[in-house]
């Protein structure tokens, strides 16, 4: 796994690494995100409990799909961010992003969500989030 990056400074392994086979990715579970709840509570600047800007990301061998995938998205008000390679040049990635305000529960609920919104679209995976302050 790789790591969520909250103002750059690293708060816990939930991003998963570019490059990785996203189709072999274990899901985010319940305890990490308690984990990244409390990680955030106790060592960011910005209420946690409050709007923040969660991105999300998705993986795919092909592109056509993720385009797809981000207008679907788009439609339902997530922000289209990017598509881009891995950094294995293997794995296409888009990102979306949404000022939300999430609580374990919620989060988790989005991540089933996406977890399912990923298979039905035929995308290798969704490859989890990140979080900042909203603008």
């Amino acid at each position: 796994m790789g790591t969520l990056k909250i103002l750059g400074a690293t708060v816990l392994g939930l991003l998963l690494v570019a490059g990785s086979n996203p189709v072999q990715a274990a899901q985010i579970s319940r305890p990490q995100l308690e984990a990244m709840f409390s990680n955030m509570r106790s060592s960011s600047p910005w209420n946690v409990d409050g709007p923040l800007l969660w991105g999300y990301f998705f993986t795919s061998a092909d592109r056509p799909a993720l385009e797809q995938a981000g207008k679907i998205l788009g439609n339902q008000g997530y922000r289209f961010v990017e598509i881009h390679k891995d950094k294995k040049n293997v794995w296409w990635l888009l990102h979306v992003e949404r000022i939300e305000h999430h609580t374990v529960d919620s989060l988790d609920a989005r991540n089933a969500e996406f977890y399912a919104f990923a298979k039905r679209a035929g995308l290798a995976s969704y490859d989890g989030m990140d979080v900042g302050p909203a603008p």
